[in-house]
C-alpha cells in the first residue's frame, strides 16, 4: 500500500508539472479511453473501435511528434558538440602559439642572462685582479713604511680619509730626499703622525692645519702619545670666507699662518671637498709668498677634477711653479722656485 501511495505522490507531482498543450492531450487520450470502455460497454463495438482507431492515431501522432523532438534535440546537441570542438581547438592553438611565444621568450632571456652572467664574471675576476695588486701595493708600501721607521705607540690606520700607504711612501720619500725644515700641512691625521716621525729623523718641524676641532684635538692626543709634540703642532683654523680672483671660497682662517714663513714642503689636503667647489684651490693665492725660496707643494686626490683644476690654474698664476710629476698615489707634485731656477734633490 505504502508503495502505492508513493507512486500516487510521484504521478500528482508529475502532473502538476505538465504543460497546457501535455494536458489538453493527456485530456484527450483520456476522454478516448473513457469513450471506448463506455462503448464496448454499451455494445457499440463499432463506435468502440473508432474511438481505438482514433486513440492509435494519437499515439502515432504522439511518436511522430516525440520523435522530431528528439531528433531536434540530438541536432542541438551535435551542433553544440562541433562548436565545443571548435572553441577547444581554437583555444589549444591560441595555448601553443603562446606557450611556444614564451619558450622563444624565455630562450632570447636565458641566452641575455647567459651573456649578462659571463659579462659579469670577466669583470668580476678583472676587478678581483685589480684589487689583488691593489692590496699587495699598499702591503708592500706598509712594511716599508714600518722598516723606516719603529713607532713608540700603535700608528693610526690609513687609508679611507687618511693617506694610503703607498701616498705616505711617497711623501716620506720627498721628505727623505729635500730634507725640509718646516712642512705645513692643511688637514691633520694620520699623515701628521708619519711626517712627524720622518721630521724627527731627518730634522725639521711640522705644522698641520684643522677646521674641526675633533679632528685637530684626536691628532694632538696621537702626536703625544707618539711624544712628537716636540716636532709637529696642531692648530685649529675654522673655515672662514675668503676670496680669490673675485670669487668667495671657505678656506682656513689665514690668520693661523701669520708667523709661517720659509715653508719648504706644502701638503695640501684639505679643506674637504665637501666644503665646497674647488676647495683646495685658495691654498697658493694664501701661502705662495710664504714658501721658502725653492719648495715642494704636494696636492692630494690630484685623480679629481676640482684638484686637477687648481693644478693647473696654480703653474699658471705663481710664477716659478710647476708640476713636476704624479706619483704613484693620489698626489701631484709640483716644484717651486723663486728666481725660476729647478729645484734639485
Amino acid at each position: 500500500m505504502s508503495s502505492l501511495v508513493r507512486f500516487g505522490g510521484r504521478l500528482a507531482v508529475r502532473l502538476r508539472s505538465l504543460t497546457r498543450p501535455q494536458a489538453v492531450v493527456l485530456m484527450v487520450i483520456l476522454a478516448l479511453c473513457a469513450g471506448v470502455w463506455w462503448s464496448a460497454g454499451s455494445g457499440h463495438q463499432g463506435l468502440a473501435l473508432s474511438l481505438v482507431a482514433g486513440l492509435l492515431l494519437a499515439v502515432l501522432l504522439g511518436i511522430l511528434h516525440l520523435s522530431r523532438w528528439i531528433g531536434g534535440v540530438y541536432r542541438a546537441n551535435q551542433n553544440a558538440h562541433r562548436e565545443l570542438r571548435t572553441v577547444v581547438e581554437q583555444l589549444q592553438r591560441r595555448v601553443v602559439a603562446t606557450v611556444e611565444k614564451e619558450r622563444l621568450t624565455a630562450g632570447d632571456r636565458h641566452q641575455e642572462l647567459t651573456r649578462t652572467v659571463t659579462r659579469g664574471l670577466r669583470q668580476s675576476g678583472h676587478g678581483t685582479d685589480l684589487l689583488l695588486r691593489a692590496q699587495s701595493r699598499e702591503i708592500e708600501a706598509l712594511v716599508q713604511l714600518f722598516q723606516q721607521f719603529t713607532p713608540r705607540a700603535p700608528m693610526p690606520s690609513s687609508g679611507d680619509f687618511a693617506l694610503n700607504p703607498t701616498d705616505l711612501l711617497e711623501l716620506l720619500h720627498l721628505v727623505r730626499l729635500r730634507r725640509p725644515r718646516l712642512v705645513v700641512e692643511l688637514g691633520s691625521g694620520t699623515s701628521s703622525v708619519w711626517l712627524a716621525y720622518a721630521l724627527e729623523q731627518y730634522g725639521g718641524k711640522l705644522v698641520s692645519l684643522d677646521h674641526d676641532p675633533d679632528y685637530a684635538r684626536q691628532t694632538r692626543t696621537m702626536l703625544a702619545a707618539h711624544s712628537l709634540n716636540a716636532v709637529a703642532e696642531v692648530r685649529e683654523a675654522p673655515l672662514r670666507e675668503l676670496t680669490v680672483n673675485g670669487k668667495t671660497y671657505q678656506w682656513y682662517d689665514a690668520g693661523k699662518l701669520t708667523d709661517l714663513t720659509g715653508i719648504d714642503l706644502l701638503l695640501v689636503d684639505g679643506p674637504p671637498a665637501a666644503t665646497g667647489p674647488d676647495a683646495r684651490y685658495p691654498a697658493l693665492s694664501v701661502l705662495a709668498g710664504r714658501l721658502a725660496g725653492t719648495a715642494t707643494v704636494v696636492l692630494d686626490d690630484a685623480n679629481r677634477e676640482d684638484e686637477r683644476d687648481a693644478v693647473r690654474r696654480w703653474t699658471e698664476e705663481v710664477p716659478g711653479l710647476t708640476e713636476e710629476r704624479v706619483l704613484l698615489g693620489r698626489h701631484a707634485v709640483l716644484a717651486y722656485s723663486r728666481t725660476g731656477a729647478p729645484v734639485t734633490v
